[in-house]
């Protein structure tokens, strides 16, 4: 499904956000306090633009590793790559956001926007983040959530159920794609089960913020000094 639309996944990200997933990404980026010479892993990267917002940034990640395991993604990724001469220090890697093909503490952030819902298995994935951090490393996972104030949750769920999918289906020509989107919102943990979960991990200063009327949530943590392998 997701390499059937990836040749449109970024002009409708933009169209179907009216251009504020770039301001989400960046709010993630930041809460990394990023200094200029860390190692970045961008998991479930899917076109790569987290991975290179991180690039972008000022301090900037010194290298990102993108992560993915759709290859039509992670083709339209490579060709921005080509296309940006800061993404020269940007990999992408196919692999799995639950077995990661990364050494244990390794990297210094780990970022994932708008993926962590499709992951079968969170709890192993948390695992995985936690494995491959380094102690003080620092954790943002960006994800769509369900406003909690009344009018903006029915104007939020009319939206996501009626015009995404009719969008997002004429524009990307996939008939499931988008209507999987909201299916996909309404079955992820709710924020504070999700935060349990990373603190079962092993996270610590786990918390959630939310974006744009609570339309997204941006989750921090972090992998304390001296904590353990669970």
């Amino acid at each position: 499904m997701f390499d059937a639309i990836a040749e449109r996944y970024d002009f409708l990200n933009h169209l179907l956000s009216a251009g504020i997933d770039r301001r989400w990404r960046r709010c993630a980026v930041r809460s990394l306090r990023l200094g200029g010479g860390e190692r970045v892993l961008d998991v479930c990267t899917g076109t790569a633009d987290l991975a290179i917002a991180a690039l972008r940034a000022a301090p900037a990640a010194r290298r990102v590793i993108g992560v993915d395991f759709a290859d039509a993604m992670l083709r339209v990724g490579q060709q921005k790559i080509r296309r940006d001469p800061s993404s020269s220090r940007l990999s992408l890697v196919r692999g799995d956001a639950a077995r990661l093909p990364v050494a244990d503490a390794s990297v210094d952030a780990i970022t994932i926007g708008f993926g962590i819902r499709n992951v079968e298995d969170i709890a192993a994935a948390a695992a995985e983040f936690f494995r491959v951090l380094k102690p003080g490393g620092r954790l943002a996972i960006l994800e769509f959530s369900v406003p909690t104030m009344p009018v903006v949750s029915r104007l939020y769920l009319w939206y996501l159920r009626h015009v995404v999918p009719r969008v997002g289906t004429a524009l990307s020509r996939h008939d499931e794609a988008y209507g999987y989107l909201p299916a996909s919102i309404d079955a992820f943990a709710t924020p504070t089960a999700f935060m349990k979960c990373l603190r079962h991990a092993g996270f610590s200063d786990v918390s959630a913020v939310r974006l744009t009327f609570g339309s997204v949530s941006l989750y921090t943590a972090v992998r304390a000094e001296g904590a353990g392998q669970r």
